[in-house]
């Protein structure tokens, strides 16, 4: 097979033909945007489900189902959310031949399915706070040039939906929020600015929003993840009300929580390198692949050699391959690496003999352990292979991030700038003017915590004070 093109330079060549040999999504189907999750993809995508969910449920999260269509009716009850979405709504107009009494259109997301029922479960401060999450696909009518995972028209999308009794207690829960997206980030190897996103670029019907942002590609960004902190703007329109201790009545504060596979994509994007991909030992459906190495007339013990110490690190929890295929073990090794599996363990007639096996890290570090300590050696390097991970892309996240004292330095090779802002309309307008529509926003923090030190620099556009730490770049 053909090696893969340079990723520096050629990143979003590189991106496409890194998904397609893993087989994480074919992109073949014949609707643009819509991608389709091979098995080895679809176990990626259950991972990393599960890591949401095992992330959320500590602080009190729920899962639920909504359906995919939405009444019309309801999507037109809050006038700004529905501005913000309706270039992007897939319409249902008519039930076979039959024109429907009321269009339906396919969640873009999930507000307008979901608050009318929250209208119905929520009566009194007992049933408060309400938190719940479901993961589903969303449609969007993507208009520019669709990307697998990163830009798409069929969304695959974990989605938190919040109810509380005050702004204050729904201010507590996206801290939590992001308390729980540190939780996932540092499980998938992946430091990220927090940025509050500008008046104009807020969620629509927001009261804020929160983007979670990587650097990413050349000279990019992604946003990966959402916090939305809505007050009582939604639950004013959708009759979500409940009776105080004191007998009256007040509305419900609400927040959202939101991730897509757009962090897949980001993982992908991050620690890939040029023999393909990497994953972090949570999102690897096989974190360890056993490759026998036979020599003449030893195929029978080594392979079942190789089967027994499969068996023993399935039963220890893993997620372990043996490859008994008939390809040659350059071949075998080639394949594994380009999946992006973490670790592999090379056994020969030697390490059977000797009651040893050879670890190998996606790396290439290697180095031999007993056949007896093998469990606990494995389950070792996983967690070095996931802290050189974290270490590499945090040095990679650093070289990307530079300062920029004038409006031409943002005109640079580096994905974020830092910036002064004085928060004016205007000069944030200037700066995305500079950057292509990348104002990203004040950061209110991330991993690493120590990006920006110190007081604020003037505002890079007039010049005045006081400003705030802000982020700009040129958004994917």
């Amino acid at each position: 097979m053909s090696e893969l093109p340079k990723k520096e330079g050629n990143f979003f060549e590189w991106y496409n033909e890194v998904l397609e040999r893993s087989q994480v999504t074919d992109k073949r189907y014949p609707v643009k945007g819509l991608n389709v999750w091979p098995p080895f993809g679809l176990s990626i995508r259950s991972l990393f489900d599960q890591t949401l969910r095992n992330a959320v449920g500590p602080i009190g999260y729920q899962e639920v189902s909504f359906p995919t269509l939405i009444p019309e009716t309801e999507l037109k009850k809050e006038s700004e959310h529905i501005k913000g979405f309706e270039a992007e709504v897939y319409w249902v107009t008519r039930g076979g031949n039959t024109p429907l009494d009321i269009n339906l259109c396919l969640r873009p997301t999930s507000e307008t399915a979901m608050y009318p029922m929250f209208a119905l479960w929520v009566r009194s401060h007992k049933d408060l706070p309400l938190r719940t999450f479901q993961i589903c696909n969303v449609f969007r009518y993507e208009t520019k040039s669709t990307r697998p995972l990163l830009r798409i028209r069929e969304i695959h999308f974990y989605e938190g939906h919040t109810v509380h009794p005050t702004e204050e207690s729904a201010t507590r829960q996206v801290q939590e929020d992001l308390g729980s997206f540190e939780q996932v980030a540092r499980s998938f190897a992946l430091p990220y600015l927090i940025n509050k996103r500008p008046e104009w670029d807020k969620f629509p019907g927001a009261h804020y929003s929160l983007g979670l942002d990587i650097p990413f590609g050349d000279a990019r960004t992604l946003q990966v993840g959402t916090v939305h902190h809505y007050r009582d703007n939604f639950a004013k329109p959708y009759g979500i009300q409940y009776e105080t201790e004191d007998g009256k009545t007040a509305f419900g504060h609400q927040t959202t929580y939101g991730i897509s596979e757009r962090l897949i994509g980001g993982v992908v994007g991050v620690h890939g390198d040029e023999k393909g991909l990497v994953l972090p030992p949570a999102l690897a459906p096989v974190q360890v692949a056993i490759v026998p190495v036979p020599g003449k007339g030893s195929k029978e013990a080594v392979e079942g050699a190789a089967r027994a110490l499969g068996s023993t690190l399935s039963a220890g929890g893993l997620r372990v391959k043996v490859d008994l295929s008939e390809d040659r073990p350059g071949a075998k090794y080639y394949a594994w690496e380009s999946r992006g599996v973490p670790l592999r363990i090379e056994l020969g007639p030697r390490e059977v003999e000797e009651k040893a096996a050879t670890l190998a890290d996606r790396f290439g570090k290697k180095r031999k352990v007993p056949q007896a300590e093998l469990l606990s050696e494995v389950r070792a390097e996983l967690e070095s292979f996931l802290t050189t991970l974290a270490d590499r892309a945090q040095a990679r996240f650093r070289d990307a991030i530079a300062r920029a004292k004038e409006l031409s330095d943002l005109k640079g090779p580096k994905a974020v700038y830092l910036i002064g802002w004085c928060g004016k309309e205007a000069c944030g307008h200037k700066v995305e003017e500079v950057v292509e529509g990348g104002l990203l926003g004040t950061i209110e923090g991330g991993s690493p915590a120590d990006i920006v030190q110190g007081e604020a620099p003037p505002c890079i556009v007039c010049g005045s004070g006081p400003s705030r730490w802000a982020a700009a770049g040129r958004p994917i």
